[in-house]
Formats: structure tokens, C-alpha cells, sequence
């Protein structure tokens, strides 16, 4: 039944009661964001007083603010890892959360180059759920009529793995999509996808990508809308498009689903939709067959309206791509999230990727904020805890970094997400994502510090010393003009002996051992995702680099504190380096990747 369009919602008018029911909890949860942050921290240090950790800071049975922020520290991953560890190994008793950990959810990057692994309880799965129900009646308010069509989103499961415990230790979306709530959710109009559940939850990367490609081509008029959960994932689907197109095409003319596809439960349900379409299949091969690919999207799916892709932070250099395959569409961003925690949504999503903004609900955790200014002199010892600011407490145009504790029991852990804050809605600061901290290359769901790369370039050269070579100086850039995107690494070389130099075998080697050296989450997407390519060095002639900090110096940059930039993007350096380039090497294989590894 439609409300009354007029006083539905501060936010705007609601497309149906249930919309109106969520608007109004967005209006209730920012109107009160300090109460509801006072009363989250104490839910949280009430469910998970007897636990280990926060008996650790003696709080005894306290439960307000300044208890909490004086006696316990701001903490990194490395500083939990030994809790975690005993948690993985089997260990039951209440070491960070008195309810029962139900998983582990993985994200990328410790020191050592192996998935981090977040502790998570079953209600944290509501609360997510929660989070999701909100982003569709937001979009009903800028969109109207998506409960008359589809959503063609590519969505995927990645391989998981069971800890010595026996608890399964999986990405973020892997477990949400493997979940009751979303396997078993009820009808919505607005919420209807061209994939199959089945499609979804086939861990092989063709197999799914295929069917779900397929049943968007078999839906293309009712598609009213295309995503996938990071802009990198909708390039490679259409990447894919371009390459399978002619099978596809096949596929739809004949009724018979592709002999590769040999995934039982998709081979089911496919045959369930898919039928002799002689006329499709004719559109389909016109379209694709002459290599043309600018305004595909829109082409093949005509009713789409807009793109539901992350294209904040690293994943804004796919913003060009993506506006030449869809003919400019809107490309919006609903959501913000990570493996520690679910965050908040966009509250006006058809903006511009550049003026993209979130605001953080604050029933999801607890959240506390490093101005950014001071981030490098945050001490993480017990005797001097920082002074940190609340949620409702922050200040317009300031930068900070996002602090979190959460049912699970995270405390006061440093997410490493740098936000500026561009706006207020009602108490609630809304915020720009500005970058993942200390990340240098990012193509998809990897995230590569300079820590790591460091570490790969010295484990690359261990092979130059038999030929009495050395790298002088290096530089980096994620390209994402190739797809799927890859490294890029610029080397230049000290070869002692000119006649006796590394052969391009040796260089191509290079590539790959650097590759070996990074983290699982890169090479899981090199080896089962394929969504990152084979890594590239670009060897340069001798004195690039003494031509690169002339440059940088002639733009104003001092000679006593120049350093080599570690990564580039200016269009002008990245020209330089370019024509300083005497030889490329990729790498020969595959890395190394064993998805039964455990942890």
C-alpha cells in the first residue's frame, strides 16, 4: 500500500510503508547519534564484562565513556593477534566476546602478509541485515519504478577455510551470501536479481561469472539497474562479455547451456531459464560482434538506470572505464563497510563518485575518531591512552581515523580508514572516504602498503646477485587500463658487469617471485578470482630516477627531504618513467595460492 507521499519522510517521500518505516529509523538513529552511542558502548561492555580482555583493564562492571576511554588502549591487529590466535586454535572460553564466535571473517593485510582474522558473533549478522534493508528505500526517494524490473549484479563467494577450532574463516560477503538471510530472503520487488542463488554461490570464478552473465543476457529488458560490489568487479564482467560473447550468444540460440559450465545445482536452475531464443541470440552477436564496446551496457541492457558499484577510494580509477562501457551512467555508492564492521549508507547516492559521503549509524558499534593531524603520535600504551573524539563531537572539514569497538569484541581498534567529514545530517556527521591508510596499490580487493612491497622488491632482487645486478630505485602504479588490472613495477638497475647481466628469464622470474612474497588476498586474486594480472617490471635506462627527483624538485620540492615517491599517478612522472623504459617482464605463472591452507 503507498503512504502518503508528502509527509512520508524528512528524507523525501517514501515509495511504500515498509520504505517509510526505514526512513524514519535513519531519521530516529541520526536525531539521537550521541545517546545511541552512549547506550551502544554500554550494551557492549555490559554483554562482554566477564570477558578476558576487559577484565584485563580492570573496569569493574563500569560502563560509561570516560571509564572506558581512560583505562583501555587504542589497539592495532598485532596487538589482538595473540587473542584471536588462541580463539582459532580452539580455545572457548570468553576471551573478547561472551557470546560464542560464529566465524571468522578474513581481511587483508598483516605484517607477515596473511589474512587478518575478525571474530564475529551470529547477532552481528542481523545487525548487517539490518544495514542492507536501509539501502533500497533510500534509492526508491532518487529512482523511481525499480520494483518494475531486475538487478544484474555480479556477486561471488571466495574460497574459505576452517581454523584448528573448526570455525570457518571466510571474506565478509562470502558469509553474508552463504547466509540464511540472504539465501532465504523474502520477496521484494525492489530486490529481485537476474542471478540465481546458485550462480552466486559457485566458489569456481567462470563457472559463476558465466551463469550470471547469462542470466543477464537472458533478462536484458527487465534489467533496470547493474552492479557489483566493487567497481573493479563490474569492469571484469564486462571484460568477460567481450571475451565469452560468441558462447554466450550460442548458449541462448540453442537452449543448451555451455558443456563447461558443470556445476550441478547451476546446471539445475539454468535450465530452468534458459530456452531457445533464436531472436535474442541474433541482438546479442549484433551488438558484440564488431568489437565496439563504448556504450555496451546501455546498449544491451537499454532499461538500465544507474551502476551500484564502490568507486570511492582506490576503486575511483575505474570511474573512466566504467563511463565508457555504460554511456555515462550514474554510478553510486550505497554502502560503507568492512570485514571489522558494517559502518553506515549513502543517504544521497545519485551524487558524483567525487562528492560520495556516508553517514555512520550509530547503532552499528561504537566509533571513536584519531584526528588526523595527531594520528602519528597516538601512543598505544596502557599508561596513556589518547584522548579520542565521539561521534557527535566532530568538526566540519576536519580529517580523521575511525576507531571502533563492536559487539564482537573489537576494542577500540584502529580500522585505518582516513575520513573527512563534509557535512551533518540531523547529529550525524556524514563522511568522505579519503583512503586506507598506509595502502600504496589496490586493484581489487587486494591492498598493498609499502611495508609489503618493500619486502617483495628484496625477496625479487635475491636473484640478481648471481648475475651481480642490483636495484637502484623502484616506483609503482596500479594499472587498470589492462584487463584485469596489474602491478606495475619500475626498476632501475645496477648491472656491474654489463656482459654478464640477468636474461629477461631471469627478469620474468623476478616478477614472479615478487609475487610469491605478497599477501594471500593478492594471490587469491591471481590465481582463483583472476581479477588481477600478471605483475609487469618495467626496467628503465640509468639516471630515471636522478631525472624524476629533478622534476619534483622543479616543482617545488625540497632537495634535502625528497624521497622517491614509492607509488605514482601524475599523469607527467608516470610519461617520464614511461619513456625511460628499456625492457617489460611479466610474470611466467601463476603464484602460489592453496586455498586449504589454514590458518
Amino acid at each position: 500500500m503507498t503512504v502518503d507521499l508528502v509527509t512520508s519522510s524528512p528524507l523525501g517521500p517514501a515509495a511504500t510503508d515498509q520504505d517509510a518505516k526505514a526512513l524514519q529509523f535513519i531519521e530516529d538513529m541520526t536525531k539521537n547519534c550521541d545517546s545511541i552511542q552512549k547506550n551502544v558502548l554500554s550494551e557492549i561492555l555490559t554483554q562482554n564484562a566477564k570477558t578476558e580482555y576487559i577484565q584485563k583493564w580492570n573496569l569493574n562492571g563500569a560502563t560509561d565513556r570516560k571509564t572506558f576511554k581512560s583505562k583501555v588502549p587504542v589497539v592495532l591487529y598485532e596487538d589482538l593477534q595473540p587473542y584471536i590466535q588462541r580463539i582459532a586454535d580452539g580455545d572457548q572460553s570468553p576471551i573478547l566476546s561472551s557470546h560464542p564466535i560464529s566465524e571468522f571473517l578474513t581481511s587483508s593485510g598483516t605484517s607477515a602478509g596473511e589474512r587478518k582474522l575478525m571474530p564475529t558473533i551470529a547477532a552481528e549478522m542481523d545487525r548487517r541485515q539490518k544495514l542492507y534493508s536501509l539501502l533500497m528505500p533510500v534509492m526508491n526517494l532518487y529512482v523511481p519504478g525499480l520494483d518494475k524490473g531486475k538487478g544484474l549484479y555480479f556477486l561471488f563467494i571466495k574460497a574459505e577455510t576452517k581454523t584448528p577450532s573448526g570455525l570457518v574463516a571466510r571474506p565478509v560477503l562470502t558469509s553474508y551470501y552463504k547466509s540464511p538471510q540472504f539465501k532465504t530472503r523474502p520477496n521484494d520487488p525492489y530486490n529481485i536479481y537476474t542471478s540465481p542463488n546458485e550462480t552466486i554461490l559457485c566458489v569456481d570464478s567462470f563457472q559463476s561469472m558465466y551463469s550470471q552473465m547469462l542470466s543477464g543476457l537472458i533478462y536484458h529488458q527487465q534489467v533496470l539497474r547493474c552492479g557489483a560490489v566493487f567497481a573493479s568487479g563490474l569492469v571484469r564482467a564486462i571484460k568477460f562479455l567481450t571475451i565469452n560473447w560468441k558462447q554466450l550468444a550460442l548458449d541462448i540460440e540453442t537452449g543448451f547451456l555451455n558443456p563447461k559450465i558443470t556445476d550441478p545445482d547451476i546446471r539445475v536452475c539454468m535450465s530452468k531459464i534458459l530456452k531457445p531464443d533464436p531472436d535474442l541470440a541474433r541482438f546479442i552477436t549484433a551488438q558484440c560482434c564488431e568489437g565496439k564496446w563504448e556504450g555496451i551496457i546501455t546498449r544491451i541492457w537499454p532499461n538500465t538506470k544507474y551502476l551500484d558499484v564502490i568507486v570511492t577510494g582506490a576503486m575511483a580509477q575505474y570511474i573512466p572505464i566504467l563511463d565508457f562501457y555504460s554511456g555515462n551512467l550514474p554510478q553510486t555508492c550505497t554502502m560503507y563497510a568492512s570485514s571489522e564492521c558494517y559502518f553506515g549508507l549513502n543517504l544521497t547516492p545519485m551524487v558524483k563518485p567525487s562528492e560520495v559521503s556516508y553517514t555512520i549509524m550509530p547503532n552499528m558499534g561504537y566509533f571513536e575518531f584519531i584526528p588526523h593531524d595527531s594520528v602519528s603520535s597516538v601512543s598505544n600504551s596502557d599508561d596513556s591512552p589518547p584522548q579520542l573524539s565521539d561521534l557527535a563531537d566532530l568538526e566540519l572539514g576536519k580529517e580523521y581515523e575511525l576507531v571502533i569497538s563492536t559487539y564482537s569484541g573489537l576494542c577500540r581498534y584502529r580500522v585505518g580508514d582516513i575520513l573527512r567529514v563534509t557535512g551533518f545530517h540531523n547529529s550525524a556527521p556524514q563522511f568522505k572516504f579519503i583512503r586506507r591508510k598506509n595502502v600504496l596499490l589496490s586493484i581489487d580487493a587486494d591492498k598493498t602498503d609499502e611495508t609489503e612491497l618493500q619486502n617483495a622488491v628484496e625477496k625479487a632482487s635475491e636473484l640478481l646477485k648471481a648475475f651481480n645486478t642490483a636495484v637502484v630505485e623502484y616506483t609503482s602504479y596500479g594499472d587498470t587500463k589492462t584487463i584485469p588490472g596489474h602491478y606495475v613495477i619500475y626498476w632501475e638497475l645496477l648491472v656491474k658487469d654489463p656482459g654478464y647481466g640477468p636474461s629477461p628469464e631471469v627478469l620474468d622470474q623476478c616478477c614472479l617471485a615478487m609475487e610469491d612474497s605478497l599477501n594471500s588476498v593478492y594471490r587469491q586474486s591471481r590465481v582463483a578470482d583472476n581479477s588481477i594480472g600478471p605483475l609487469e617490471i618495467r626496467v628503465v635506462k640509468n639516471g630515471t630516477f636522478e631525472e624524476l627527483m629533478d622534476y619534483a624538485i622543479s616543482r617545488g620540492a625540497s632537495i634535502n627531504q625528497y624521497k622517491v615517491p614509492r607509488c605514482v599517478s601524475f599523469t607527467p612522472i608516470m610519461e617520464l618513467l614511461d619513456s625511460r623504459v628499456v625492457s617489460t617482464h611479466f610474470s611466467p605463472s601463476a603464484p602460489l595460492w592453496v586455498p586449504e591452507r589454514r590458518f
